[in-house]
């Protein structure tokens, strides 16, 4: 037997150590050798689990999305380090069912999904808990079309094609909420999936459809080429899109350093609503965005205060599962008494609206 080091670091971060166990079959005249190379690499893996270890966590759409803006100003603000966690980086992830394995395979299995994602784990029996809200708005969210198209309500996409980035998504719920709200029929707006945001704007650009689905920091890149028909945010009422969620063993076992994640995120949020300019800085480097978009993208959040700081609001989760009914994600009310846990939270925030 011996222990296998891996030593290895992400883009900024300190560099970790992976201890493992390997088998492995050696010649009788290199029991000398084997026995002083596990001796070594027992005493570096205790050193490194002993010692102050840092933590990562899963996001989804790290990177991509503003959903995880409130980490990364944790992280470069040290309030993470403040409230007793050392969070040093984030695993990313395209979203859905890949960041709950993602979070699930983590030694440190927190991270902050859709709520699809959460209410998808749930029905499969895996081993998870909601433990804070994540994002309340959908601001970030719009639809689009060319600036000489006819097109300029909801209404008038009856008998119409629509790009969505595929069947069952939140693009296609966002977009199905929209209609019912403005009293619209969705059976009349054909949806078509297109995989992406990028190829939904080739297929209107096209002519394909008459109008497409976009998202931030998308969308101000490329203000000039389209004309919005509707921002999600100024038709749909405030709505729980992301939770932070992990498993029940986890937090049985690790509260203290569970509370000290859900504390250090609520300190991002604090700290960005109180210093947008800052924060655009520290999420420009972080997601690899020109400061000038990063700046305009933060501030069209804070007037519909997009991030929480963790409480629950039912009637803000509620409106995000109407929603998930409308594209059979989801075929039954939730109860989240079964599936919430406001204890982790900060005391002045445990309290379920």
């Amino acid at each position: 037997m011996s222990y296998a080091v891996k030593v290895s670091r992400g883009a900024g971060a300190p560099i970790k150590l992976q201890c493992g166990v390997i088998y492995m079959s050696f010649h009788q005249s290199l029991r000398s050798l084997v026995l002083a190379a596990t001796m070594a690499g027992a005493t570096l893996c205790s050193a490194a689990f002993n010692g102050a270890k840092a933590d990562e966590i899963s996001v989804t759409q790290w990177g991509t999305s503003l959903y995880g803006a409130p980490y990364a100003v944790a992280m470069a603000d040290g309030l993470f380090k403040k409230a007793g966690v050392d969070i040093t980086s984030i695993i990313g992830s395209g979203g859905g069912g890949t960041t709950v394995r993602n979070l699930l395979a983590s030694e440190t299995p927190y991270g902050e999904v859709a709520i699809a994602a959460a209410l998808a784990a749930a029905r499969q029996g895996l081993d998870v808990v909601v433990v804070n809200a994540g994002t309340r708005s959908v601001a970030e969210a719009s639809l689009v079309t060319m600036p000489d198209s006819p097109i300029k309500s909801l209404k008038d996409l009856e008998g119409k094609k629509v790009a969505i980035t595929s069947p069952k998504g939140v693009s296609e719920m966002l977009l199905l909420m929209a209609l019912k709200e403005q009293g619209v029929d969705a059976s009349k707006v054909e949806r078509v999936a297109s995989g992406g945001y990028v190829n939904g704007l080739t297929m209107l650009e096209q002519g394909a459809v008459a109008a497409a689905v976009l998202i931030e920091p998308l969308s101000i890149i490329r203000a000039d080429k389209y004309r919005t028909v509707v921002n999600y945010g100024k038709v749909l009422a405030p709505m729980a899109t992301s939770v932070g969620i992990t498993t029940r063993a986890f937090a049985k076992a690790n509260p203290a350093k569970l509370k000290a994640i859900i504390a250090g995120r609520a300190e991002g949020v604090k700290a960005l609503y109180a210093d947008p300019a800052k924060a655009a800085t520290i999420i420009a480097k972080d997601f690899k965005l020109d400061p000038a978009i990063a700046k305009i993208a933060v501030d069209n959040m804070i007037g519909p205060r997009m991030w929480s700081e963790g409480e629950f609001n039912i009637a803000e989760l509620n409106r995000t599962v109407e929603g998930l009914k409308l594209i059979g994600e989801v075929t039954v009310d939730v109860d989240w008494s079964k599936l919430i846990d406001p204890a982790f939270l900060p005391p002045a925030l445990q309290a379920v609206k």
